[in-house]
C-alpha cells in the first residue's frame, strides 16, 4: 500500500514541477517576444523620425535658398507651403519616440531644433553650417538610439 502512495504522491509531484517548469518557460518566451516586438518598435519610430527630419531638413533648404536667392514669390509660396507639409509630418514620429523611448526625448527633440533653425537664415553660408548642423544632430539620434 506504501508504495501505491509513494508511486501516486511521485507522479503528482512530477505533474506540478513539469507544470511549473512549462510555466515558467512559458512567461520567459512572452518577455523575450515582448522585448523583440518593443525594439522593433523603437526602431521603427526613429526610422520614421530621421526620414521625417530628412525630409524638412530639405524643405527648408530649399526654401531658404529660394528665399536668399530673389526667388519669385509663388516659388517661395511653395516652397515654404512644402515645408509647412513637412514641419507638420515632424509632429508624429517625435510624439511616438517620446513615448516609446522617453530616454531619447531630447536627443529627437534637440535633433529637430536644429532642423528648425534653417528658417530665417541670414546667408548662404549660414544655412549651409545650419544644415551640417542638423544632419549632425539627426546621426546623434541615430547613435544614441543604438547604443539605448
Amino acid at each position: 500500500m506504501w508504495g501505491g502512495v509513494i508511486a501516486v504522491l511521485g507522479t503528482l509531484l512530477g505533474s506540478v514541477t513539469a507544470y511549473v517548469l512549462q510555466q515558467r518557460t512559458a512567461r520567459t518566451d512572452r518577455a523575450d517576444v515582448r522585448r523583440h516586438e518593443e525594439r522593433r518598435d523603437r526602431i521603427a519610430a526613429v526610422m520614421a523620425l530621421v526620414a521625417a527630419l530628412a525630409d524638412h531638413r530639405r524643405a527648408m533648404w530649399v526654401r531658404e535658398d529660394l528665399r536668399l536667392s530673389g526667388a519669385t514669390e509663388a516659388d517661395y509660396q511653395a516652397a515654404r507651403a512644402a515645408s509647412h507639409n513637412t514641419h507638420s509630418a515632424l509632429t508624429a514620429p517625435l510624439t511616438t519616440l517620446a513615448i516609446l523611448a522617453p530616454e531619447l526625448a531630447g536627443v529627437a527633440q534637440g535633433a529637430a531644433d536644429a532642423t528648425y533653425a534653417l528658417r530665417n537664415s541670414e546667408n548662404r553660408e549660414l544655412l549651409d553650417f545650419y544644415r551640417e548642423a542638423a544632419i549632425e544632430a539627426a546621426d546623434n539620434l541615430v547613435r544614441a538610439a543604438a547604443t539605448a
